[in-house]
C-alpha cells in the first residue's frame, strides 16, 4: 500500500501537524479570514441591537470590525461590559457569532445568527434556556452635533422630600429606595429609579455617597453608565468609579471613599462625554461607542431619562443635589 511507502519522518510531520492543529482548533476563534469582503462590508460598524426573550426585552450592542483580513467582534449583553464574540463569521451572507458563556451567565455560549434585511441585521439566538429568542439590529447613529451647545435653566431633578418627578421599574421600591433628611437613600439591591423627563444634551451635578463594598452608577439618557463603586484595586480601570462602564477609562483614577459625599459633573452631547469628579476632569470629550450593560433601551438617537441603578446594584448608597441643566437647541 502507499501507506507503507511514507516515510517515518514525514508521518511524523503530519502527526505533529494534525495535532497542532486540533489544538488550535480547541482554542476560540480571533475572526475569521475574509474571503469576500464586498459580503463582509454592508455589516461592518456599530449596532444598536434587541433580543426579545419571551417574557420581556433586552438591549445590547454590537461593533464588528475588519483587522489584517480578519473579522472581530465585541458586544454589550444583557448585562455587564463590552467583551470580544466568538467564533464571529460572514458565510453565504448569513452572520453568525457567539457570546461567551461566563459574559452570559449561562451553561453553555450563547449562539447568534443573523440576515441584513432592508439595513437591519434580522436573526435568531438560542437563549439560556436553549429556547429560541428574536433579535434585531440598526445602525448606531453618529450623534455628531453640528453646533457648539447653548445651555437653558438648570432644573432640579430632586426636590429634596420625596420621590416626585421619578418613576421605579420594580415593585418592591418601597421597599428599597426612601428620602431622609433631604437624601434619596437606597439601602439594598431593588429597583431603579427613573426621572419622568427625558433628555438629549444636557450638563448634570449627582452628589453621592457609598457604604463600603457599593457598587451603583448614574445612567445617562438610561443608556450609558457612569460607575460608582468601592473597587478599587480590585476590577480593571475601566469598572472602576468615574468609568464609562466597560469603555472609557478616567485618568487619574479618583478612588471612592465609602461614607464620604462625593460629586459628578458631567456634560452629554451626542457621543461625546467630559466626567469631573470632586472637581478633578477625569475624561475630556471622549466618545462613548454604545450602550452600557443594563441599558434601559437601545434607542441612542432618542433621549432618555436619567437613571440611578439599583436592580444590579450592590450595597448601600445616597444621593443628593440632582441637577441637570438641557441645552436648549
Amino acid at each position: 500500500m502507499k501507506l507503507y511507502r511514507i516515510g517515518f519522518l514525514t508521518l511524523a510531520s503530519t502527526v505533529l501537524f494534525l495535532g497542532m492543529g486540533m489544538s488550535l482548533a480547541q482554542q476560540p476563534s480571533a475572526g475569521q479570514g475574509i474571503a469576500n469582503s464586498a459580503e463582509v462590508k454592508p455589516f461592518l460598524g456599530r449596532w444598536d441591537l434587541t433580543l426579545y426573550a419571551p417574557d420581556q426585552q433586552y438591549s445590547s450592542w454590537l461593533e464588528l470590525t475588519e483587522n489584517g483580513g480578519h473579522l472581530q467582534g465585541r458586544m454589550v449583553g444583557r448585562w455587564g461590559s463590552a467583551h470580544p464574540v466568538l467564533d464571529v463569521k460572514i458565510e453565504n451572507s448569513m452572520l453568525t457569532f457567539a457570546s461567551p458563556k461566563d459574559e452570559e451567565e449561562t451553561p453553555k455560549n450563547m449562539p447568534f445568527q443573523a440576515k441584513l434585511v432592508s439595513g437591519k441585521l434580522v436573526g435568531t439566538l438560542s437563549g439560556p434556556d436553549g429556547t429560541t429568542w428574536r433579535w434585531t439590529g440598526v445602525r448606531a447613529p453618529l450623534l455628531n452635533r453640528t453646533t457648539v451647545a447653548k445651555w437653558g435653566k438648570p432644573i432640579r431633578l430632586f426636590n429634596g422630600r420625596d420621590t416626585t418627578g421619578w418613576h421605579f421599574d420594580s415593585p418592591d421600591a418601597a421597599n428599597v429606595w426612601s428620602v431622609k433628611d433631604g437624601v434619596l437613600v437606597s439601602t439594598a439591591h431593588g429597583s431603579n429609579i427613573i426621572t419622568n423627563r427625558k433628555f438629549r444634551d444636557f450638563k448634570l451635578h449627582v452628589e453621592f455617597n457609598c457604604e463600603p463594598g457599593c457598587n451603583t452608577g448614574v445612567y445617562l439618557r438610561g443608556r450609558y453608565e457612569v460607575q460608582i463603586a468601592d473597587n478599587a484595586g480590585q476590577d480593571p480601570p475601566d469598572l472602576q468609579t468615574g468609568s464609562i462602564y466597560g469603555f472609557i477609562t478616567p485618568s487619574p483614577l479618583i478612588p471612592l471613599h465609602p461614607g464620604t459625599w462625593h460629586s459628578y459633573d458631567i456634560t452629554l452631547t451626542g457621543r461625546t462625554v467630559t466626567v469631573v469628579e470632586d472637581g478633578q476632569t477625569i475624561i475630556d470629550k471622549k466618545e462613548i461607542p454604545g450602550i452600557t450593560g443594563s441599558a434601559l433601551d437601545s434607542h441612542e438617537g432618542l433621549p432618555g431619562p436619567i437613571y440611578l441603578q439599583g436592580a444590579e446594584a450592590h450595597g448601600g448608597f445616597s444621593y443628593r443635589n440632582l441637577v441637570i441643566t438641557p441645552a436648549i437647541d
